[in-house]
């Protein structure tokens, strides 16, 4: 799951959803600098991410692309997933995706100063480019992928992928419907529990 999913996992609780955002940067027991409220959404990321990596689901959808594009498939299917749940948001929030991300936006906006430098630059990036509403066709996707793709260490190609995508259309939002039911229920037990 990338960061529309993550966001969205986090439920109404704010803090839950700046830890579950940022937790990519913040390695190891670095989360542990943070309040504790930013601290629980860290440590959700990394269940949530856990989880995924491990669902049947998931790694036939990472088996698929695993030919072409090798230990990159995880991430494109990260990106696929978030493609599909802004595609049809309506379907899993009672906001629209333009007002979610605005409201989002603003909150994330007045708490920025509260990370590191490369973390404002990450939440900086994420607001000016929205990448929330990008998501949600598959030509700003592959303007996406792009932009990661410039950042690898290695080939990556990763902006083709959209190609697959277009080809399987069905076959990958056959998984993610099935899957985001199965993550929902994971989540909200973690949520409950801490």
């Amino acid at each position: 799951m990338n960061f529309l999913a993550h966001i969205y996992l986090s439920g109404d609780n704010i803090q839950l959803a700046f830890g579950n955002l940022i937790a990519d940067g913040v390695k190891g027991k670095a989360f542990l600098d943070y309040p504790k409220s930013i601290q629980k959404g860290i440590i959700l990321h990394r269940e949530i991410d856990n989880y995924t990596d491990h669902h049947p689901l998931f790694k036939a959808c990472v088996s698929k692309l695993f030919p072409t594009y090798h230990h990159y498939s995880r991430v494109i299917i990260d990106m696929y997933f978030d493609h599909f749940l802004a595609a049809n948001w309506e379907k899993y929030h009672r906001h629209n995706l333009e007002s979610f991300s605005l409201n989002f936006f603003n909150k994330l906006q007045k708490s920025i100063h509260l990370f590191p430098e490369h973390i404002q630059r990450f939440c900086n990036a994420l607001i000016k480019y929205n990448w929330f509403q990008q998501y949600t066709t598959i030509a700003d996707l592959k303007v996406i992928l792009y932009q990661m793709e410039q950042r690898t260490a290695f080939t990556s190609n990763l902006a083709a992928s959209t190609v697959e995508l277009s080809q399987n259309y069905d076959y990958f939002e056959k998984q993610f419907s099935e899957f985001i039911k199965e993550i929902k229920i994971f989540t909200q037990s973690k949520i409950n529990t801490q």
